[in-house]
């Protein structure tokens, strides 16, 4: 296999990967936080970072794999207020929903899931442990992280300190030191959760979070952190500053984590998802329309760094290339495989080259037009790469894909019929209709000269 390398965001360049223990790498990313369904931006955070884990288990042979919940923040309080219910009623629920969504998406449990809620000692010994170093201070029920007192601060996100204040979106309270300063723990109110703190009753910030709990299940320093590209700052800077000074190494960003991934943002037929656009399509409502694999692989057809435009023609190309995989894997599937895979570590080379996932799509249409051109094909080689590249991107997983019921089988050959007798009948509206009607069913059609052609979307 060849060197695997990555992009680094801390560094902005591209790495060779050296793993701290190369028996045991640790992968962090930073989870969704429960007030809402998950849309197709939390979705290819989820599916790159699972990509990124497959990859890494055949590479080395231990990956502990963390990816938290956030069960504690001012959205999950407002959403539990407008809805009338507990805290636990709004986070439980969109947790379990967000992950059946996932595994709808062939996505693997992480080896370690933490809610923030089950660890709010580690937060507060952390808060004591800045205090103590003299990189936070307390005022008016707040604590807050002293950015100043932190020379490295910006290494991350490249920003100057101008850049930091405007970046940082947040309220120049009277409170601060500093506008750059950040909220480590806040004060709760009567109607807010809260728990008991040396600085009152209150809650962590949510950068305060994600320290604590990568800290606590895997342990400093560890290999990889990493989320969307909108965490860089101010959460992941925030993250470093307090890591580092707290129990890290103050000199040495690498003390916390090694290397720092972030994947690009989902737009929507060129435009940013935004509830005033009304174009943030939910993974829930996805899922009623295509099948999991078809999502998944439409996610991973970009380069995770670059931006991903989601449109139909993207989820129309892979469906097509998952159908002519799958027909391939069905012809195939008599054919035995009990020698090692090294034949079919090819077809995944181009993870090597920083996660290259269109790379290893071009290498799949390339072995669908070697299996048709070439009668001689070597099966066996064919389905040991078929085999390495599903598991490693997550698809050919499900042996009933594209498969129909009877039932449904039945009602399509009759609409179809009743397509052609429109059409004879020079009825082209109702012909239109009925085409119409089967892709409410989720089937399309294609006529051809010798009839007409189906399949499920």
């Amino acid at each position: 296999m060849e060197t695997l390398h990555i992009f680094n965001t801390l560094n902005s360049k591209k790495e060779v990967f050296n793993p701290i223990d190369k028996k045991h790498i640790k992968i962090y990313a930073c989870g969704p936080t429960v007030y809402n369904f998950a849309h197709i931006g939390n979705a290819r955070m989820a599916v790159v970072f699972d990509t990124f884990v497959r990859t890494l288990r055949v590479l080395y042979p231990k990956v502990t794999y963390v990816s938290n919940i956030t069960d504690i923040d001012d959205k999950i309080i407002d959403a539990a207020k407008e809805a009338g219910v507990e805290i636990s009623a709004i986070t439980e629920k969109y947790t379990q929903i967000y992950n059946e969504d996932m595994a709808k998406l062939n996505v693997l449990e992480p080896d370690v899931q933490p809610k923030a809620t089950e660890y709010i000692p580690e937060m507060i010994k952390l808060i004591i442990d800045l205090i103590k170093k003299d990189f936070a201070y307390e005022k008016d029920g707040h604590v807050l992280f002293h950015v100043p007192s932190y020379n490295n601060y910006g290494k991350l996100s490249n920003r100057n300190r101008d850049e930091q204040i405007a970046g940082s979106r947040v309220e120049v309270a009277p409170f601060k030191k500093d506008p750059s300063d950040f909220v480590l723990w806040k004060p709760s109110d009567d109607t807010q959760p809260g728990w008991d703190s040396p600085w009152g009753v209150g809650r962590p910030g949510w950068h305060t979070e994600c320290s604590a709990m990568s800290e606590k299940t895997l342990g400093l320093p560890f290999d990889i952190h990493g989320g969307g590209r909108d965490l860089i700052f101010p959460h992941h800077e925030n993250e470093i500053a307090q890591s580092c000074c707290s129990t890290a190494n103050i000199d040495d960003p690498d003390s916390y984590a090694k290397y720092w991934m972030h994947n690009g943002f989902v737009t929507i037929d060129g435009e940013k998802m935004s509830k005033s656009l009304g174009n943030i399509i939910l993974v829930n409502d996805l899922t009623d329309k295509y099948h999991g694999e078809v999502i998944r692989l439409s996610l991973l057809s970009s380069h995770y760094r670059q931006g991903l435009d989601w449109n139909e023609k993207i989820i129309h190309q892979s469906n097509k290339l998952l159908t002519k995989l799958y027909d391939i894997v069905n012809d195939l599937s008599e054919i035995e495989i009990s020698h090692e895979l090294d034949a079919g570590y090819n077809v995944i080379s181009a993870l090597m080259d920083d996660f290259n996932t269109p790379g290893v799509i071009a290498e799949l249409n390339a072995i669908i037009k070697e299996y048709n051109s070439k009668p001689d094909v070597n099966k066996h080689d064919i389905k040991a790469k078929l085999i390495l590249a599903g598991s490693v991107l997550g698809i050919l997983q499900d042996k009933s894909f594209n498969q129909a019921s009877d039932e449904l089988k039945e009602k399509v050959e009759l609409l179809i019929q009743e397509r052609l007798d429109a059409k004879n009948q020079k009825d082209f509206e109702l012909a239109d209709k009925i085409r119409n009607d089967l892709l409410d069913l989720g089937i399309e059609i294609k006529d051809t000269s010798e009839g007409t052609d189906w399949n499920l979307k």
